[in-house]
């Protein structure tokens, strides 16, 4: 195949953007469309690469998978190699037990199944996953599964019928990407199946009878098209897009306009810039910066527990691009020349090896139980908290089965007046301790109704959790039969804010049409991390002291939730009533106020219910002492 500098130019404008929001430089906010394009890109050559051996004659899956294994493996073993030292080194023991699975997950090319279940790619926690990034080389692998069979067949058995073959597994793909982008984010993002468009629209683009590009001024506009495309997703999305779906079209679309210009012999100013030696240059060494840039970040967040400055963002880059040369100099450039030592069944063998081997080496992390004896003064300690939530019959589990739910078994206080509804998700429920330890100041009673995963938001579907929708109705239903007049509603709202807050309006416009008074509670802190791994990295040793840190999210989305609530409900603020701007406390004199990363231990939910949950009766204040003079 020839040599095209512009595809390498192309491969540094999907990296440097990654790069850059990764480490924290401001405003490439949706650096992380550079996947996107590396998919484009990445099915481009695949395909040119199976058709080239096809049309010689030298097809053969062996060797497909001998050159990816030339291609992939070596860099990414050895940058995983030093990786686990640094976690062994660094991680506590949950982290290097999280690590050791992700570890497992990676080598078997499945790590976007393990992250899709354990977290999503732009949740607080995820920045302290060393491997996170192995989840768009696994979708890639999953690929070549399919990609060498399809390409054969559609060769030899379907008269290369390229783009009316590909166009409807394209379009399919894309529509689940689109439909999922609401129902089943997080498994959008990772999963192949609504991944898979992007890696055939660059192998259409290659394998298609698309005509060339033969106009200039059509070249230069096309050129310039592409370019702006890319630019806009880069500038313009943020953590809050909905995204893959219809918005992964412009990095995609983008991509394929700059690699079929390059193709035309009326050479545009895109192809000119994308093929400058300083932008090669980039390209060639991308694939190792993709690797070893995000365990820098990871371990340089774990170790700060805050956003990178400047300064650190700038070393971050520095040090990506050294460790990145390095890689392709005596890592990557030697394993890909051919070697008459290095025969295809050794290759093969050793692929399987080297799978096997980090494999095993995981299982051994998960199996020692994170091998707590190599952190000196740190011992786990158990907080009270989510095993006072009534689980099972109040607090239902993600596929919730509304018939095990009974009021009489949920009703958390007997005071006097009408029922009150407590409708929510697990940041509802963590209430529940502080509500039976103040139920004697609680007017009415208090009904709790919640549910793992399910905010309360009626227009709420979630694949992963269809019995919300369910759980949701219900809610409705037992409001009319218990003529419920006060209904609070709490949410980890930050996971609503991808899918749109406004979402809840069908909640509250439901409420408002039964005539039902609400309460809208916040979002209460979140951290980046467990508060236990904070406090043993910048926690106090004064055994009076009270512990803060900053929350792993913006507090602007309370006044978003305010705006929501307009004048029909009473909207509740929690980072007011427990916070200092930016930074809550998580432990004081010695206790827990959480016990994780966000939900609050029994001690922290006593003292927040008591700090602004409605219906809460002031403290009456002590009997004055009688004195002689009384007597």
């Amino acid at each position: 195949m020839k040599y095209r500098p512009d595809i390498d130019g192309l491969r540094a404008v999907a990296i440097l953007p990654v790069l850059l929001f990764h480490s924290g430089v401001a405003g490439f906010s949706g650096g992380f469309v550079g996947v996107d394009v590396f998919f484009v890109i990445s099915g481009y050559v695949i395909a040119l690469s199976l058709l080239d051996d096809l049309e010689n004659d030298r097809f053969s899956i062996w060797r497909f998978y001998a050159k990816r294994i030339r291609r992939i493996f070596p860099a990414l073993f050895v940058t995983v190699a030093v990786t686990f030292v640094v976690a062994w080194l660094l991680l506590l023991p949950s982290f290097f037990i999280d690590f050791s699975k992700s570890l497992v997950a990676a080598s078997l090319f499945v790590s976007n199944i393990y992250f899709w279940k354990a977290s999503g790619y732009f949740a607080a926690d995820a920045i302290f996953r060393p491997l996170l990034h192995t989840w768009s080389l696994s979708v890639e692998e999953q690929y070549y599964l399919f990609m060498p069979v399809a390409a054969f067949i559609i060769y030899k058995y379907l008269a290369r019928r390229w783009l009316l073959t590909l166009l409807p597994a394209i379009l399919a793909s894309l529509a689940l990407s689109v439909y999922a982008t609401s129902t089943a984010p997080t498994a959008n993002f990772f999963l192949l199946p609504t991944r898979a468009w992007e890696l055939l629209v660059g192998a259409a683009l290659a394998l298609g009878t698309i005509p060339i590009v033969r106009t200039r001024w059509l070249a230069e506009s096309l050129g310039v098209l592409g370019l702006g495309l890319i630019a806009y997703a880069v500038f313009a999305f943020d953590e809050t897009t909905a995204f893959p779906g219809a918005n992964a079209l412009y990095p995609c679309i983008g991509s394929a306009l700059l690699i079929h210009v390059g193709k035309s012999p009326a050479r545009s100013a895109a192809t000119s810039l994308l093929s400058m030696r300083p932008l090669v240059a980039v390209g060639l060494i991308s694939y190792s910066l993709y690797l070893v840039h995000w365990p820098i970040v990871s371990f340089l967040r774990y170790q700060s527990l805050q956003a990178p400055t400047p300064l650190q963002a700038a070393a971050v880059v520095v040090a990506s691009f050294v460790l990145a040369w390095l890689s392709w100099r005596f890592v990557e450039r030697p394993f890909r020349k051919p070697s008459p030592a290095i025969t295809q069944p050794r290759l093969l063998a050793g692929g399987v090896a080297a799978i096997a081997v980090f494999a095993v080496v995981g299982t051994f992390g998960v199996a020692g139980d994170g091998f707590p004896g190599r952190i000196r003064n740190f011992a786990q300690v158990e907080i009270a908290g989510h095993e006072h939530w009534n689980q099972g019959t109040c607090f239902l589990s993600s596929n919730p089965d509304v018939k095990r739910w009974k009021a009489e078994d949920c009703t958390l206080t007997h005071g006097d007046g009408p029922p009150v509804l407590l409708w929510g998700d697990s940041f509802a429920a963590q209430y529940v301790p502080g509500i039976v330890a103040n139920r004697e100041r609680l007017a009415g009673r208090v009904v709790q109704y919640t549910a793992a995963g399910c905010p309360p938001v009626l227009s709420y579907y979630s694949h992963a959790r269809p019995r919300c929708t369910d759980f949701n109705q219900n809610a409705i239903g037992i409001i009319k039969a218990m003529d419920i007049e006060t209904v609070i509603l709490s949410a980890r709202w930050t996971d609503l804010q991808s899918r749109g807050l406004d979402e809840l309006e069908s909640t509250l416009a439901a409420l408002e049409g039964a005539g039902v008074k609400v309460y809208l509670i916040g979002q209460s802190p979140q951290f980046a991390t467990n508060v236990q791994v904070i406090a043993h990295a910048k926690g106090s040793r004064d055994p009076d002291a009270v512990d803060s840190w900053s929350v792993s999210f913006e507090p602007e989305i309370n006044k978003e939730l305010r705006q929501l609530a307009g004048q029909g409900a009473v909207f509740i603020d929690p980072l007011q009533k427990l916070c200092d701007g930016h930074k809550c406390p998580y432990r004081d004199a010695g206790q827990y106020l959480y016990e994780d990363a966000e939900h609050f231990s029994v001690d922290g939910s006593r003292k927040a219910v008591e700090a602004y949950f409605p219906l809460l009766r002031q403290k009456e204040p002590p009997a004055p002492a009688h004195t002689i003079a009384d007597i």
